[in-house]
């Protein structure tokens, strides 16, 4: 599998899988973290994401040792309503697909190119259209 390059100076961004996966020490995702280093890429994700991702059994110090290398952004009122209207213009809506449109709201407030490492690739595609890659994790 050939992964897509990454540029220097753009955003990586991990959603529920993702961040679950980081703090799990995933291969993939640790190489695409060692990648976004290499090539200085910010790597973030919505504070929505972290609703997902903690449960009971989650290894709280590696969950925090992950957020400390990476940037946790804050869902504001500009999200939220950019994340509304990606909802209307991909034809969804509902609770179902809030949080993958608060992270591509997020997301594609961030400094391009971006590339998101999702286990959602088709929802996350609709909502993001071209304007980010869409990697499946």
């Amino acid at each position: 599998m050939t992964r897509p390059r990454a540029v220097p100076g753009g955003t990586l961004v991990l959603d529920s899988e993702g961040l679950a996966k980081a703090v799990l020490r995933d291969r993939e995702v640790t190489g695409w973290l060692a990648l976004a280093l290499a090539d200085d890429l910010r790597v973030i994700t919505s504070v929505a994401t972290l609703v997902e991702v903690v449960h009971p059994r989650i290894n709280r110090p590696a969950l925090e040792w992950t957020l400390s290398h990476i940037v946790v952004e804050p869902v504001t009122e500009a999200v939220a309503r950019q994340a509304a209207a990606l909802l209307s213009e991909a034809g969804r809506h509902g609770h179902r697909h809030a949080i993958d449109a608060m992270l591509s709201a997020t997301a594609l407030a961030a400094p391009g190119p971006i590339t998101i490492l999702t286990s959602d690739p088709d929802d996350i595609a609709a909502l993001c259209g071209r304007h980010a890659t869409v990697i499946k994790i």
